[in-house]
C-alpha cells in the first residue's frame, strides 16, 4: 500500500508552506503527492512559477509525483504538444488523464519512452472504455486507476458504486486509489473536503484509511492539503493487509492486552453468530488458567474469550455478530465501539483484523 498527500499550486499555500508540509509528510513516511494542473481556480499569471516550484521541492524530498491533467493543461504549462518527455522535465512520474482523452490517444501514450505512467479516472470508466483501450492496444502494465475526489457536500460516490468499479478495474489487472478528507483546514474554496466516498466526508482521517485498506484500495491519499502532523502519522499507520478495529478494552492486566494487539485471522467456516478466529486457542495457552470474569450478556460487537469452563474451547477468541445471551464460560473482555461496527462484514474468511485500544 502507499500513501499520498495533496497540494495544489495556485492555491492557499506559499511556497514556504509546501516545502514544510512535503518535509513533514516525507518523515512520516508518506512517498506519493498528488497534484492538479487544471483547477478553474488557480491564477494563471502566477500558477507555472508557482507548479515548477512545487515540483521541484518534491523531487528534492523524492516523491512520485502524480499530476492531474486535460488537455487545457498544455496551454497553462506552456506546452505546445501532449509529449511525455515535456511532462517528464518537470518531474512528473505518472499523469492522471482527466476528461477530454480518447482511448486511442490514451493506448499511443501509454507506449512512451521515457516510462510516463498514466492513471485512469477510475470513478468514471466504463467496461465498454477499457474494452476499447485493450483493442487500441494500450500497455496495461503502464497505468493504474484513481478516484475523483468531491468537493461538494452530497457529490461523493456511493459506497455500492465504489466497490462495484474497484471490482471491474481489478478485473482488467489496474490497481485502485482514492481520497480520503482531513479534519484540519480544508481546501479552497468549498471548505467541506475532498473525498472519494460521501461516506468518508466527515469521518476521521484514521477510520477513512482503515476503511479503504479493508476494502483493498492500494493506495490512498489525503485531498485536503493541510493535514495534522497526526493524521500522516494515521494515515501511514494503516495496514494493507489487516482491518484495523477500534476497541473498548474492559480492565485487563498486561498479558490479556498483548495476546489482543496480535493479529488474528477468520476462520474459513463462517459462523451465524460469530467472527472465530484460527489462532486464539493455541495462543492463549500463555493466559492459562484464564479464570471466569465479567461473564454478562454479549452485544453485537462485544469481543468474548472463553475460560476455563469451556474446557475444549477455553481461549477461543470471538466478536459477536448476533446478540447473545450472558453465559459463565464466556469473558466479555472488550467491545468494538460503535462508530466502527461497520468494518464488522469485511471482516471475511481468511481476513486478518487486530485491535486498537482506547
Amino acid at each position: 500500500m502507499r500513501f499520498g498527500i495533496s497540494i495544489y499550486p495556485g492555491l492557499e499555500l506559499s511556497g514556504a508552506e509546501q516545502r514544510a508540509l512535503l518535509r513533514l509528510a516525507s518523515a512520516r513516511g508518506v512517498t506519493r503527492l498528488f497534484t492538479s494542473l487544471h483547477l478553474p481556480e488557480i491564477k494563471p499569471e502566477s500558477f507555472i512559477a508557482e507548479a515548477r516550484t512545487l515540483l521541484q521541492a518534491a523531487r528534492d524530498f523524492g516523491f512520485d509525483i502524480i499530476a492531474d491533467v486535460s488537455p487545457a493543461a498544455l496551454k497553462t504549462l506552456g506546452l505546445e504538444r501532449f509529449e511525455a518527455n515535456a511532462f517528464a522535465a518537470f518531474g512528473i512520474r505518472t499523469l492522471r488523464l482527466d476528461d477530454g482523452f480518447s482511448p486511442a490517444e490514451i493506448a499511443r501514450f501509454s507506449h512512451n519512452a521515457v516510462g510516463l505512467r498514466l492513471q485512469l479516472n477510475a470513478s468514471t470508466l466504463s467496461r465498454s472504455d477499457l474494452d476499447e483501450l485493450k483493442s487500441s492496444g494500450a500497455d496495461f502494465s503502464h497505468l493504474d486507476a484513481l478516484h475523483n475526489f468531491y468537493p461538494r457536500p452530497g457529490t461523493g460516490l456511493s459506497l455500492a458504486f465504489f466497490r462495484q468499479q474497484n471490482d471491474m478495474l481489478r478485473q482488467y489487472g489496474l490497481s485502485v486509489g482514492a481520497f480520503i478528507p482531513s479534519s484540519a483546514r480544508r481546501r479552497a474554496p468549498l471548505h467541506a473536503g475532498l473525498p472519494t466516498l460521501e461516506f468518508h466526508r466527515e469521518m476521521p482521517l484514521s477510520l477513512a484509511a482503515r476503511h479503504l485498506a479493508a476494502l483493498g484500495v492500494e493506495s490512498i491519499f489525503i485531498g485536503d492539503e493541510c493535514p495534522f502532523e497526526e493524521e500522516l502519522s494515521q494515515l501511514t499507520a494503516t495496514e494493507p493487509d489487516i482491518i484495523g478495529l477500534r476497541a473498548q478494552l474492559f480492565p485487563a492486566g498486561k498479558p490479556l492486552r498483548e495476546f489482543l494487539q496480535q493479529p488474528f485471522t477468520a476462520r474459513p467456516d463462517v459462523a451465524r453468530d460469530a467472527i472465530r478466529t484460527l489462532e486464539s486457542r493455541e495462543r492463549s495457552r500463555r493466559l492459562s488458567p484464564i479464570v471466569s470474569a465479567n461473564t454478562v450478556a454479549r452485544p453485537y460487537g462485544a469481543v468474548t474469550l472463553d475460560n476455563r469452563e469451556y474446557p475444549r474451547y477455553a481461549g477461543e477468541l470471538q466478536i459477536i455478530k448476533r446478540p447473545q445471551p450472558a453465559d459463565p464460560r464466556t469473558n466479555v473482555i472488550a467491545r468494538i465501539v460503535p462508530e466502527e461496527h461497520f468494518l464488522l462484514p469485511l471482516v471475511t474468511p481468511g481476513k486478518k483484523f487486530t485491535f486498537y485500544f482506547e
